[in-house]
């Protein structure tokens, strides 16, 4: 692939093999897609970093692996190196973290040592506060339900039911389990939680409960990405993101319908 991105060459403090490069850049394009990024920002990044160490770079994009091949400029040695993408949540801020290692690398002069050890920081130490993100996760499915006209009852009730669906999620998926079951396992509970305001009788929104609950599982990233890749001609990964956006939310409305059949909420 070509890319006409331009940057300012720093010269790096010491020789790099087209060996060690290429596996640095597997390596790091791995970590970069299973967190979340979409494929031309990967391009741009990994061709900033070969750039800074005087070396050309192609890669091959797959909805499951990614494909490099490091020349040096004047074509005398070549490696190509296959990594699987890694499965990890999707994390802006390793995102972002690992973005910007690509511009201190073009613009600082870091060696591929010192890289190393940075890029193995950032994946090793997400500093997300967990618990924090579990109540801010509640708290924006809580002011969806209100964008949606529910009441204060309404909210109440997706608050918690977020809650015990968000943990749910982390805990599984910790344990590594399928994302796809966790989805539907999640759904339903969330969904016979939100369903608490048609059992008991609170509020005048019980529906707007009920149907907000699960928003939070919603795969807007997956289909965001797809969006972008389609329009950066990535066709096959856009296409593998979008049917995997699409299997999310065919989990996700299994959950659902199964708890409004439990709770004989809605159109059961």
């Amino acid at each position: 692939m070509t890319n006409n991105l331009t940057i300012t060459e720093t010269a790096i403090p010491e020789a790099t093999t087209v060996k060690d490069v290429c596996l640095f850049l597997t390596e790091y394009s791995a970590w970069l897609l299973g967190c979340g990024t979409t494929c031309v920002r990967l391009e741009k990044n990994v061709t900033r970093i070969a750039r800074a160490y005087g070396k050309r770079v192609d890669l091959t994009i797959m909805p499951r692996h990614v494909h490099i091949s490091v020349w040096e400029l004047d074509g005398s040695d070549f490696v190509t190196s296959v990594a699987t993408i890694r499965k990890t949540p999707i994390s802006f801020n390793i995102n972002t973290r690992l973005s910007e290692l690509s511009w201190r690398i073009a613009e600082s002069g870091l060696s591929l040592d010192e890289a190393r050890r940075i890029f193995n920081e950032i994946v090793s130490s997400d500093s997300q506060n967990k618990w924090l993100v579990l109540i801010l996760v509640s708290l924006a499915n809580a002011s969806f339900c209100r964008l949606f006209g529910g009441d204060a009852y309404a909210m109440g009730v997706v608050f918690i039911a977020t809650m015990a669906g968000y943990w749910v999620k982390t805990q599984l998926l910790g344990k590594g389990f399928d994302l796809r079951p966790t989805v539907i396992i999640c759904s339903f509970i969330s969904a016979v939680l939100g369903a608490s305001c048609s059992l008991f009788s609170l509020g005048t929104t019980p529906e707007i409960a009920l149907g907000t609950s699960v928003l939070y599982l919603v795969p807007g990233i997956p289909l965001l990405n797809s969006f972008s890749d389609m329009l950066y001609r990535y066709y096959i990964c856009s296409m593998s993101r979008f049917f995997d956006a699409l299997v999310i939310t065919g989990c996700l409305s299994i959950g659902l319908c199964s708890a409004m059949f439990l709770m004989k909420a809605g159109m059961f």
